[in-house]
């Protein structure tokens, strides 16, 4: 069967969930869209949607992992519930999860709208594989998820460490929203503080452990992102002409709002050539992701402290 979701758009072809998955893939291959909220690739984000749409089961991430239900057979309504879905990915350029209202981290799913970034932060798999541990310990007791947008990385390090408190904070009150549907979703009201504060003005703490997932993305970098980039909030984006805005004011207060042995963990994204133009004498740890070695790194309060006073 061919249900056509557009006169704009081609046919989407199919009437089982396999053919379905198939053609939508074709669909937003040919569209051109963006990828990176969730997904990497037109088969995955065309699992997930047709899934989605039908109801079923979903397994992040989604790969080959569809057997079970390829070749389930599809209502003529369910085709066309699918199509309209398709059709408002392709027209509207939206990240799928803003369609579908979720997100996956590290196999934990999250709630989100347009009031939040899409969350996708690399620090959710150095929580989820203990990365940095080593620099944790008894003492780790305060944990400040800053820039927490919809509270994903304050829930997955609440999950992590069952032992401290996290304080959530967020510059936006519409982002604070969000996360407080995702701290109540996970039913960790006792553990997840939220907090409003521009940076760390309202933070005093101190914290033990700071992870932060800024605006970082230069002027340049800006200007030339996708549509699916350009629906989410700008504010959790731009970091001004090199990426470094954020980053001064929080490298240059932090030391003040931590503790003895407490650590920054911040993600810079394709920011390292202008972190190390402004911190050339800053001794950090770059940590290894599944993007690479530069995308993530780890400084100590100490390192701070005593490149603060040079």
């Amino acid at each position: 069967m061919s249900t056509s979701p557009s006169p704009h758009l081609p046919a989407l072809q199919g009437d089982t969930v396999g053919s379905l998955i198939a053609s939508g893939t074709q669909l937003l291959q040919a569209a051109g869209v963006a990828f990176g909220h969730g997904t990497t690739n037109a088969f995955d984000e065309a699992a997930w949607l047709v899934l989605w749409r039908l109801g079923l089961p979903l397994d992040a991430p989604l790969g080959d992992d569809i057997d079970s239900v390829q070749n389930q057979a599809v209502t003529p309504a369910g085709q066309a519930l699918v199509a309209t879905l398709f059709a408002e990915r392709i027209t509207t350029r939206k990240p799928a999860a803003y369609l579908t209202r979720e997100a996956w981290l590290q196999g934990v799913s999250f709630y989100v709208d347009e009031r939040a970034i899409v969350p996708r932060s690399l620090i959710a798999e150095l929580i989820g594989n203990g990365d940095f541990d080593d620099w944790l310990g008894e003492h780790t007791q305060q944990v400040l998820d800053l820039c927490t947008g919809n509270a994903s990385l304050a829930v997955l390090a609440a999950l992590a460490w069952p032992e401290v408190q996290v304080t959530g904070a967020d510059i936006c009150p519409d982002a604070l929203a969000v996360a407080r549907i995702n701290v109540d979703r996970h039913h960790l009201q006792e553990r997840i503080t939220l907090q409003q504060s521009d940076g760390l003005d309202h933070l005093p703490g101190p914290w033990d452990l700071i992870i932060c997932n800024p605006p970082y993305v230069n002027a340049s970098s800006m200007a030339a992102l996708p549509d699916e980039y350009r629906a989410e909030p700008v504010l959790a984006l731009a970091g001004g002409s090199d990426g470094m805005n954020f980053i001064r004011h929080l490298l240059h207060a932090a030391p003040a709002h931590m503790t003895e042995n407490a650590i920054l963990v911040l993600e810079i994204g394709n920011e390292r050539e202008f972190f190390e133009a402004s911190f050339p004498q800053l001794p950090v740890f770059w940590l290894e992701t599944s993007a690479g070695e530069d995308q993530v790194l780890l400084v100590t309060c100490d390192a701070l402290s005593r490149f603060l006073s040079s």
